[in-house]
Formats: structure tokens, sequence, C-alpha cells
């Protein structure tokens, strides 16, 4: 009796083993999957676009889902998940390797910030563009209340010049302020989305340099359209004229392929170039901040040589600050 125990242990330890391994090459098929479509930039629809902006953690999860493989003894499912983390790795982990600094160029020290329908904190606001000696502040989400109250704070003060079109109430209105004189410019491009002015901004040392402030709509089930056209719509990246610099909320983040292809035209992401691409910036509310989806992309003639993100009281959004260099 003692011997049969003995010998149908192992028995129906195997069968159970055996599952188990099935089990792991099910899960790495799905996370093969997944990664194809990243890869592929095959995300459509009200729920893969949304999901595609949480890939660093897909990553993670590809790494538990291997130590689980290899406990199983899978060779399939560790073959697979292997090559999986090996993809996710190559897309993720350069965001937070720092590149090399941009040498020389006028500084412009940037920062953008989305008020969250104007709920944002203006005096930290305020208190953010003096300590980081702010020479440009994008914004979205301005309402005329929360211009208002920005003026209150002194932001005039610091930054006396504006270009801004504030809305009643809600996450349409935008606006510039800046150090150095602004001079409104239309026409750029055809904005699809919430209000996005663009002006040129008169630094010292040499050619004007052009803002844009971007926010699309954000990509919720009846939006998704429009807002792939708000990013299509965005203007490249160019060679000629002055130099140009993209700020703001724009709903995506660096595994959205329309994102991506924006990148593509010449524009850098200053977070990622500063090793600061995996900072998220979005929800910042009841629950931590998550993804990354707030931007500054320079053109060719600009690059970062330091980013930071900073929390603004009553707003979800994180604000961005990014010290450039212009040449």
């Amino acid at each position: 009796m003692l011997k049969q125990e003995v010998v149908e242990g192992p028995v129906r330890a195997r069968p159970r083993r055996a599952r188990t391994a099935r089990l792991t090459v099910v899960v790495a098929v799905v996370f093969a999957a997944g990664t194809a479509m990243r890869l592929g930039g095959l995300e459509t629809g009200f729920l893969l676009v949304p999901l595609v902006s949480f890939t660093p953690y897909f990553g993670v999860a590809a790494l538990v889902a291997l130590a689980c493989a290899l406990w199983a003894r899978s060779r399939a499912a560790v073959a697979v998940l292997l090559a999986v983390c090996v993809c996710l790795a190559w897309l993720v982990v350069p965001r937070a390797v720092a590149g090399e600094a941009p040498a020389g160029g006028r500084p412009l020290r940037l920062l953008t910030a989305n008020l969250n329908g104007g709920r944002g904190d203006a005096q930290v606001i305020v208190d953010l563009v003096r300590k980081l000696d702010v020479d440009v502040f994008s914004v979205q989400e301005l309402t005329w209340a929360a211009r208002e109250r920005l003026t209150a704070a002194g932001l005039k003060k610091l930054l006396p010049y504006e270009v801004t079109q504030p809305m009643p109430r809600g996450p349409e209105g935008s606006g510039i302020y800046a150090r150095h004189p602004l001079r409104e410019r239309s026409g750029l491009f055809r904005r699809v989305g919430h209000h996005m002015p663009v002006a040129q901004v008169a630094l010292p040392g040499g050619p004007a340099v052009e803002v844009v402030v971007v926010h699309p709509v954000a990509p919720v089930p009846w939006t998704v359209d429009e807002w792939e056209a708000g990013l299509s719509n965005l203007p490249p990246a160019q060679a000629g004229g002055p130099p140009r610099v993209l700020a703001g909320d724009f709903n995506a983040t660096l595994d959205h392929v329309v994102f991506r292809r924006l990148l593509g035209t010449g524009y850098t992401d200053a977070a990622a170039a500063t090793g600061n691409g995996l900072a998220p910036t979005w929800p910042n509310r009841v629950l931590p901040p998550l993804v990354a989806i707030s931007h500054v992309l320079t053109d060719g003639r600009g690059g970062a040589v330091a980013t930071q993100v900073h929390d603004v009281p009553g707003s979800d959004h994180r604000a961005l600050f990014a010290d450039l260099r212009v040449r």
C-alpha cells in the first residue's frame, strides 16, 4: 500500500504540470499577439487604442509570464515569451535612457500644463513658472475664470505676452504665455479638436521660434476617429522656416502609431530624449498617474537637456517642464 502511494504521487503531479504548461502556451500566444499589434501599429477602435497606452506595464506582465513558463518547464512558452520580452524591452527601455544633450543653442525653458477645465491651482502654476524660470507656458483647458486667476496670481508679471483662446468652461480653451513678444499665426494646419493656438516667440539671439499648443480630443469610444484626425493634422517637422516646438496634452503615448508617425516627420520627444519618457502624467487624482500623454516635441533644430514633471492640485494632469536648446 505504501509503495502504491509513492508511485501515484508523481503520476498525479505530471498531469497538473502538463496542464500548467499548456496554459502558459496559451498565455504566451496572447502576449505574442499583443506585441505584434504594438509592433505593427495595428491598434484600432475604442478598446485597443486606450489599451496600447499601457505597453510598459504589458512588458512587466510579460516578464512575470516568462517566469511562470520557466517554472512550468514549457519550452514553447519560454521561447515565445523570451522573444516577446526582448521586443518589448527594445520598445520601452530607450525611454529611460538619456541621449546625448544638444550642444549649444539658445535656451528655451517651456512649461506645459492641462488645467482640467480651469480647475488647476493658479498659484501653483505661477510658482512653477517663477521657480523654473519659464520662458513659454503652454496651457490647455483654459477657461475665462482660470485666466483671471492666473493674472491675479501674478503670471502676467512673469510672462507679459499672451495669445490665449479661453472658453467659458470645459476642455476647449488653450493659450500661450511668454516672456518675449509673441506673434500669433493662423492657417498652419487644419485644427481638429480643441483650440490649438500657434504663435512665434521672439527668442533673443536669432529667429523666432514657432510654438504650437496641442490638445486633440481624448480617444473615448465616440471620438477615436476625431482623436486620430487631430493628431494626423498637426504640422510636420520642417527643415526650413522658424524652428518649431509642439507642446501640450496630446492624449497619446509613445506607443500610439499615429503619434509615432508624427515623430517620424522629424520631431524628438523631449522626455524620452532625456531619459524621462516613462514618467507618467495622467491621471493624477484618485488614481496615481499611469501614462505619459503630455509631451514637448522639438524639430531637428532643437533638443532638450532636462525634463521634469510636477503635480498641479486641482488638475488630473501633471505639468511637464522641458529645458530646451534651439539652434
